[in-house]
């Protein structure tokens, strides 16, 4: 796995679009005199957090699961898929799914990412540079069928390319 330094520059440096270094950052910590090292992260547009996250967070988000037979067992066996599936849909995420979202956008096309069911891979490759204004304006029409977390930095992304 990549160092948060690395990470962090790859997304602010490498991917960003143009029009939005300066303006876009990414965090992720971790809490090391906490016992698990859980933390947190979060995306600011603007020294202003857009989506945050922790780990407790999305606890909190875990008795929106769907209780069935199999719901003491997933939760017991700290499922965290399906937690962090529930979670993201309200745009929470702790730095655990910040790196997987970061090493599965880093390793796969700018298309899968797009078209990707994790919304962070989703928001990376919506301000990605290659991810351009006709790309953005083809996903125009389709945008309000997305979740609040997508369609926010779309108008972002959308805004700073000028297209709305």
């Amino acid at each position: 796995m990549n160092t948060w330094s690395a990470v962090r520059h790859k997304l602010e440096k490498e991917y960003l679009a143009d029009s939005l270094k300066g303006h876009i950052r990414y965090f992720v910590t971790s809490y090391r005199k906490c016992h698990d090292h859980e933390g947190r992260a979060s995306i600011l547009l603007d020294g202003k957090e857009i989506i945050e996250g922790s780990y407790w967070e999305q606890w909190s988000k875990a008795h929106l699961l769907p209780k069935d037979e199999n719901f003491k067992i997933r939760v017991s066996a700290w499922e965290f898929p399906i937690i962090d599936d529930i979670a993201l849909q309200f745009g929470q995420f702790d730095q655990r799914c910040f790196y997987r979202a970061f090493d599965e956008f880093d390793n796969q096309s700018i298309e899968k990412s797009l078209s990707s069911e994790n919304a962070i891979v989703r928001v990376f490759a919506l301000l990605d540079s290659r991810t351009g204004k006709r790309r953005l304006l083809s996903m125009k029409n389709g945008i309000e069928n997305e979740g609040e977390v997508i369609r926010t930095f779309f108008k972002i992304r959308a805004n700073a390319k000028g297209i709305l």
